[in-house]
């Protein structure tokens, strides 16, 4: 098991998780090619079982021109993760984490309905949620800035990423979760 490298380049067994309240939803099982077909996602909870770089594949399929397209999102993600590699020689895997880590609202609203009257009320994002939103940021982010562009989708999910992992408040991941908490922090 121990030589299992994602992409045949990148060991997953020594990325950390830092925040413990999303570990159980993180999943680094070392795979070779991340690719399930959803075969945990059968019951509730078990999109956990699901590597977390495949979950990061799927988020990015989610707009209409890559839509069912598994294939153009493996390749988008595997040289984005080539780009983190030579920019900062860190695992990107580790990379990834950071970010989901700093992108995920740990706070949001939710209406509640008074007579007629809708009121926001704060509540807390459980941790699934967390990951899941955090990566639909993080793809959006990709999504938006490579859109009507010279950047190529790839560079710019490996500079969304790495802006993430830094908790940089210009990038579009960390910029919707400071978003969301405003928000809460108002409706409490």
């Amino acid at each position: 098991m121990a030589d299992l490298l994602l992409f045949g380049k990148y060991d997953m067994s020594e990325v950390t998780i830092k925040d413990l309240s999303i570990k159980r939803y993180i999943n680094l099982k070392p795979v070779v090619v991340p690719h399930t077909g959803g075969k945990s996602a059968a019951r509730q909870f078990n999109k956990a079982e699901i590597p977390i770089v495949e979950r990061l594949m799927n988020k990015m399929m989610r707009n209409e021109f890559n839509t069912g397209e598994k294939n153009t999102c493996y390749r988008i993600v595997r040289d984005a993760f080539e780009i983190i590699h030579k920019k900062t020689g860190q695992n990107p895997v580790q990379i990834l984490v950071d970010a989901i880590e700093n992108a995920g609202p740990r706070e949001e609203t939710v209406r509640l309905k008074y007579g007629g009257i809708n009121v926001p009320k704060a509540v807390d994002t459980a941790p699934m949620r967390r990951v899941d939103q955090a990566l639909m940021f993080i793809s959006l982010g990709a999504e938006k800035a490579a859109f009507k562009s010279k950047k190529s989708v790839e560079s710019a999910l490996a500079e969304e990423l790495m802006a993430a992992a830094r908790g940089d408040v210009k990038s579009f991941s960390v910029g919707k979760k400071d978003e969301r908490e405003r928000v809460a922090k108002a409706a409490r």
